[in-house]
């Protein structure tokens, strides 16, 4: 039994395990990778395994970096199941498409940038008709109910506390062997904190063979956040924001964080704590989510505390394209939620562009940034961005709060973990960069944990799960990316940088003469380079 790491290894997004038995092969989600250009160019290239030869996807929730390739792996010849739970069928229903379009989208502006250069043309990765083909491989499965899902292989799903329909999935591979014990996996995909709004606790039963375990906040507390207090965070930033007499722009995610927003706004707005001023709900995807949302309300909790409706007479959901380019009328006092949360993709790029210049608006940054990201670039303090090939001054207020994580802080993991003890053979900590892998190993050796037992695998290494020395015999099943070159930003980053500093120094220079003096020494470094 062999089991590969072929995204979120070393690396926060691209999640996907690929397990090969004696008897079939099969997936554990199948993430597209996000973050800085060279992470996202992994996207285009070919998996590290034969789609045709994948039996069944099992699949632990719906967002992009856990669901986001599956439809390239439909295109690519995959026939079998996708297994997830009803609430994640539901939101990739709509989720995919929307992928899907936003994909053709930008490579056809990406495109007309090519043409005026000379450049060749680009293909997206998958098209909406590819992702409405996937669709029809999905299969629903129940919570804590076994399901047989291929040749000696059979799969439980355990609330993950993390989105609407998340899940940790238990897996037991046979052998041929009917004297022999089946194997145990836990794969935790992404753990919601305690006490989140709108679900449970997460949960899962204990004692396993190995467990592929999530570290995206390892070593990284938070404290404990009651809904009193997330809506006093969110009170005094929406409060501030409107007295600066400019638009409130918030970057949030479709799926869960808009949702939580939107229940949010609404309570302070009933309670006089915020002026009633105007919401765009700008994002078709996310309009759908909160109607599955709603489809889903007798599965989520909280909802009667603070009013059983995501809308309000001020909460205006613009589906349109006319619609949102309308929106760009309003100069200021206005509060405008647009996908994507990372600021890569969707609407809220047009309303960045449209208020990033405006020293009276404000962008309030909710969720998890990845390095390289537009949002995460805006988050360090960024003098300029580039949006859409243009460069713009960032003269708008930067803000960004913590209390609306779908994630487990550290310590919380590290608790979930060591309730799911013991593990006999090896603890895989993935879905992390490298900061918080190593804070989330330290952590669980402070509770105990056998060091030899934790291990940190990178993109695409290979572990057979049938020997003894599982630690020791990680390998690299195929180069597709350098582990330093998943991490943090890249030369696209860097260039960006090099060319707003460029900018700065010759719009400073006493005079032409300066200018030219500086480029002849820009010139002279590049040959020198070349030389060398």
């Amino acid at each position: 039994m062999i089991l590969t790491f072929c995204g979120a290894a070393g690396t926060v997004t691209g999640s996907c395990y690929w397990l090969q038995t004696d008897r079939c092969q099969f997936l554990v989600d199948c993430g597209m990778f996000q973050g800085s250009k060279t992470l996202k160019e992994l996207n285009y290239g070919p998996f590290p395994f034969d789609p045709k030869d994948i039996s069944f996807v099992l699949l632990t929730h719906a967002h992009i970096d856990h669901s986001g390739l599956i439809p390239k792996l439909v295109k690519q010849g995959f026939a079998g199941q996708v297994f997830a739970t009803s609430g994640t069928v539901d939101l990739l229903t709509y989720m995919l498409p929307d992928s899907g379009g936003i994909q053709e989208m930008e490579v056809e502006r990406l495109n007309r940038r090519n043409a005026w250069r000379g450049r060749p043309a680009v293909t997206p990765i998958y098209g909406k008709e590819d992702a409405q083909a996937a669709l029809s491989s999905f299969s629903s499965v129940e919570y804590e109910e076994w399901c047989d899902v291929g040749s000696g292989v059979r799969a439980r799903y355990w609330n993950a506390g993390h989105i609407l329909g998340s899940a940790s999935i238990e897996v037991e591979v046979s052998s041929g062997d009917r004297d022999a014990r089946p194997s145990r996996l836990l794969f935790s995909g992404d753990i919601g904190p305690d006490h989140k709004l709108l679900h449970p606790d997460p949960e899962a039963p204990g004692n396993w063979d190995w467990v592929c375990c999530e570290a995206t906040y390892g070593g990284r507390p938070r404290v404990d956040v009651t809904p009193e207090h997330r809506r006093i965070v969110l009170a005094e930033e929406v409060n501030n924001a409107l007295e600066r007499g400019g638009n409130l722009l918030i970057p949030a995610f479709a799926v869960e964080r808009t949702q939580e927003l939107l229940l949010d706004l609404g309570a302070l707005f009933d309670q006089g704590r915020i002026p009633p001023a105007p919401v765009f709900l700008d994002s078709p995807l996310a309009i759908r989510a909160t109607e599955v949302f709603e489809k889903n309300a007798s599965d989520l909790e909280d909802l009667p505390a603070v009013g059983a409706s995501f809308r309000r007479p001020n909460i205006r959901f613009t589906e349109s394209v006319d619609e949102s380019k309308l929106i760009a009328r309003v100069n200021g006092g206005a509060i405008i939620i647009a996908g994507s949360g990372m600021c890569d993709a969707g609407r809220i790029r047009h309303h960045l562009k449209q208020n990033l210049w405006r020293s009276n608006a404000t962008v309030l940054l909710v969720g998890y940034q990845a390095p390289g990201s537009l949002g995460a670039l805006l988050a360090s303090g960024v003098e300029a961005v580039t949006i859409f090939g243009e460069e713009l001054r960032v003269q708008a207020a930067i803000r960004q709060i913590d209390v609306y994580s779908g994630h487990a802080d550290g310590d919380e993991l590290v608790d979930w973990l060591t309730d799911r003890l013991p593990v006999k053979s090896a603890i895989f900590l993935t879905h992390g960069e490298e900061e918080a892998l190593a804070a989330m190993r330290d952590g669980l050796k402070a509770k105990g944990v056998d060091p030899e037992l934790i291990v940190i695998p990178q993109l695409d290494d290979a572990v057979d799960l049938s020997a003894d020395q599982v630690a020791i015999r990680l390998k690299r099943k195929a180069v597709r990316l350098a582990p330093e070159a998943a991490r943090g930003l890249d030369w696209h980053n860097d260039l960006a940088e090099f060319s707003l500093l460029l900018r700065e120094k010759m719009e400073t220079a006493a005079d032409d003469r300066s200018r030219r003096k500086i480029m002849r020494r820009v010139a002279r470094a590049l040959d020198a380079t070349e030389r060398e």
